[in-house]
């Protein structure tokens, strides 16, 4: 199940997001997620990554070039906690590399991480239902432990990231699209957690898949046509449009797809 802060911790983290985007003049993106996390964090920097079981894992955005080197490292290496935390489901907690069983772990990452400039790393799995599209890492240059008050901090960053995620159009990044997001944007990304879960659960029978493969249909034609995936979820659960295994996703309201 998809975590849930408390409104109060969650209309802070949110103001935080904003004010980032704000400062870029920008539509709230995953950047500043990444950006917001590390004024808030006792961590030196934060990266994103797009992962999946199904198709090409990738960084998304990162706040400087320890983060960046730590996103690209453990997807080409195959391990890390980023890894471990989108394959086990839940927060990989690593308050200092140094640790002897981490070394065994992480043979290659432990190493590589601590030569990048890396002490502790965070990963924190992004969850909605039984989709993950991806992963939020923190890192710090020290040792370094998150308090209680933190870690529910940094959980609620990264389901905050979750859902800009999902919601995101042509440009994950967050970059400038010429159109600010409304204020009441953010809140009302939440109401589509279940629409998004229950439409890819549709596509699993209709394309005979699995869960992380229909997601990645769904968000795959959310992006060639240019809709936001809440939107295209919205039109699977209401059977106005249908995906077949050999043909194009189809429409069934009579509308074709340039028209919506």
């Amino acid at each position: 199940m998809a975590r849930v802060s408390s409104p109060r911790r969650s209309a802070r983290i949110q103001a935080l997001v904003a004010e980032q985007a704000a400062q870029r003049g920008a539509r709230v993106g995953v950047v500043d997620v990444c950006t917001a996390a590390v004024a808030a964090l006792p961590v030196g920097g934060a990266g994103l990554s797009a992962m999946s079981r199904t198709a090409t894992s990738h960084p998304l955005c990162s706040t400087d070039t320890i983060s960046e080197q730590l996103e690209e490292l453990q997807l080409t290496l195959g391990e890390g906690p980023c890894v471990d935390a989108f394959t086990q489901g839940f927060a990989i907690l690593t308050p200092d590399l140094l640790t002897g069983a981490l070394q065994d772990r992480w043979t290659v990452f432990a190493d590589a991480a601590l030569e990048a400039g890396a002490r502790a790393v965070f990963a924190f799995p992004l969850q909605i239902g039984a989709i993950s599209p991806g992963v939020l890492d923190l890192y710090a240059n020290v040792p370094t432990v998150l308090n209680a008050e933190e870690l529910a901090d940094a959980l609620a960053f990264a389901d905050l990231a979750t859902l800009l995620l999902l919601d995101t159009r042509i440009d994950e990044t967050g970059a400038p699209t010429g159109q600010p997001l409304p204020e009441s944007s953010v809140e009302e990304l939440g109401g589509y957690r279940a629409e998004i879960d229950q439409a890819t659960g549709i596509l699993t029978v209709q394309l005979g898949v699995g869960i992380d493969e229909a997601f990645v249909r769904l968000r795959a034609h959310a992006y060639t046509q240019g809709r936001r995936l809440a939107d295209v979820a919205a039109d699977v659960v209401a059977h106005r449009l249908r995906f077949s295994p050999d043909t194009e996703p189809r429409r069934t309201d009579g509308r074709t797809n340039e028209e919506t």
